[in-house]
């Protein structure tokens, strides 16, 4: 599937996590889009008219297809790509190379993002195209593949369907998902994360774009055993954990933060006095979060600017609730809400609400 100068249509390919590409699909055939290839965590689809590749909660990362290969031999596949992009007139700016999530987030402790097929595969591509001259193209003007992008830069995508089969796409940067390499963040922790939570933490902060600052004070629901309290540690601010369960004591001995064994609604809201952000991430069905939620921030003894809400679907089919939640969520009375399922959420979704000042 590639897109043709010469004509009207658009082809674009995605990439979602694992068992949400029925989602993917849905939301796309009813913006006109039709279905080509597909794969679970990976999409191709087409449009009969111009159009930008299809955005939405579920979709990861969207790119204007170029073509594909398919072949056991890599030097034939870059050939291919080459063939592919040769038409482009204008340089890309990065390489990102990345292999379609091959289970469930979780499942056999799979986590998305490059692997190590992948990075010798973007680093064999980027030998054969950096220098444009030598390689008849386009080329590449990053000085090695998978950097996290610059706003506004040209990104040549290739998506390791399979490790013989190749899809080849191109996007513009303009948010941070679409900076990082496959849409997942890469971060290096200073030390070993107590839980996986703490990545989920760190992509929410930067995927929602608050300004969080040392010194300021975070609450987070559903804190145990501390992963995500270790990342709002790490950035430099006070934290209160809520759980009824223990906590890690690499946490609950740090200097600046406390903990509170208890479910969040049976604590005085005076407790929460003074905190600018509110992270929720407990093992509770959405409609009991939101109220627990809500009663929180409807108090007069809170206060808060930022919310990072982590809706458990359990099932892709209970997807269908996300609009009415939202919909609750904005009789708050909130100033902006995005909705996104991050990379390294699970079957769940995260809601990122700024409250008015």
């Amino acid at each position: 599937m590639t897109n043709d100068p010469n004509t009207q249509s658009s082809f674009a390919m995605m990439c979602c996590a694992h068992g949400a590409e029925t989602l993917v699909k849905e939301q796309i055939a009813s913006e006109g889009w039709r279905l080509a290839f597909s794969r679970p965590g990976f999409v191709t689809a087409k449009h009969d008219q111009k159009r930008q590749p299809p955005t939405g909660v579920f979709i990861r990362t969207a790119s204007r297809s170029l073509g594909s290969a398919k072949n056991t031999h890599s030097s034939v596949m870059i050939e291919k790509l080459q063939q592919a992009i040769a038409s482009e007139k204008v340089p890309f700016d990065q390489l990102h190379v990345w292999p379609r999530d091959r289970t469930a987030i979780g499942r056999f402790d799979f986590e998305p993002g490059i692997d190590e097929v992948s990075a010798a595969v973007a680093d064999e591509i980027w030998s054969a195209l950096h220098d444009g001259a030598a390689s008849g193209g386009p080329g590449l003007i990053c000085a090695r593949p998978n950097q996290i992008a610059e706003n506004g830069q040209r990104i040549l995508d290739v998506v390791l369907v399979d490790p013989s089969q190749w899809f080849f796409g191109t996007h513009e940067s303009t948010t941070l998902p679409t900076r990082w390499p496959g849409g997942v963040q890469p971060i290096e922790p200073a030390y070993e994360p107590i839980s996986r939570a703490y990545f989920k933490a760190a992509e929410s902060i930067a995927w929602s774009g608050f300004d969080m600052r040392p010194g300021d004070l975070a609450v987070e629901v559903g804190s145990a055993p501390g992963g995500a309290c270790g990342r709002l540690l790490e950035l430099g601010m006070q934290v209160i954990g809520v759980d009824p369960a223990e906590m890690d004591p690499r946490i609950a001995d740090h200097p600046r933060f406390i903990h509170y064994p208890a479910r969040a609604g049976d604590l005085p809201r005076r407790v929460f006095r003074g905190a600018k952000w509110l992270l929720v991430d407990s093992t509770v069905k959405p409609d009991a979060t939101l109220s627990t939620v809500r009663n929180m921030v409807d108090s007069r003894e809170t206060s808060f600017r930022g919310l990072l809400i982590t809706m458990k679907l359990g099932e892709y089919e209970n997807a269908t609730h996300v609009e009415r939640w939202c919909n609750f969520i904005r009789t708050w009375g909130v100033e902006r809400l995005e909705v996104r399922q991050l990379a390294r959420n699970r079957c769940e979704v995260c809601v990122a609400v700024t409250m008015p000042a």
